[in-house]
């Protein structure tokens, strides 16, 4: 079941969803609309190899990516980026969100792939970005994305507590769990 804007507010006010900072302008709907964090990161080109088949102790994932913190977020063409939300997301065990850009950005010719956010989780997003268009700047603080929730026909026994629960800012991949013990 898909929550309205009354069922959205019904959580909320009951504090088993918890939206911070929270304001009532980003309620819609069947939604709520998250804004843009000032902190991005480019994923840049390169031809070194991320090799998944071996112990991660030498490898910097950072150095694959430049970050920059702004007010404005400028974003290259054909480039891919991390970004994320100013609010700070906290789902209760029996809801789970899909994230959706908002579609005047789509209409940009901006892409995410989909995102699912797990019932349990708590953190601000990270959400990955291609721009397959032209240079666009957009201010940081801008309604950026679309988040439905789902209320799950039972609550999850396992609510998440994985790599990226508590994050904060743009979280580059963690891929030490990945990493199959050899």
């Amino acid at each position: 079941m898909i929550l309205s804007d009354f069922d959205l507010r019904a959580y909320l006010n009951s504090g088993r969803l918890r939206i911070e900072p929270f304001t009532e302008e980003i309620i819609r709907e069947n939604g709520l609309d998250l804004r843009l964090g000032r902190e991005f990161c480019e994923l840049l080109v390169s031809e070194r190899a991320v090799d998944l088949t071996k112990r991660l102790r030498d490898v910097d994932i950072g150095e694959l990516y430049r970050c920059y913190e702004s007010e404005v977020i400028s974003l290259k063409p054909n480039t891919r980026y991390l970004l994320h939300t100013i609010e700070r997301v906290t789902l209760p065990p029996e809801l789970m969100a899909f994230v959706e850009l908002r579609s005047t950005f789509a209409r940009l010719g901006l892409l995410i792939p989909p995102t699912i956010v797990d019932g349990g989780f708590s953190g601000q997003l990270t959400i990955e970005l291609l721009n397959t268009s032209f240079p666009i700047k957009i201010p940081a603080g801008t309604r950026f994305l679309h988040v439905v929730f789902a209320k799950l026909t039972t609550p999850v026994t396992k609510p998440y507590r994985g790599r990226y629960q508590g994050q904060t800012g743009v979280t580059l991949p963690r891929l030490e769990s990945l990493i199959t013990n050899r």
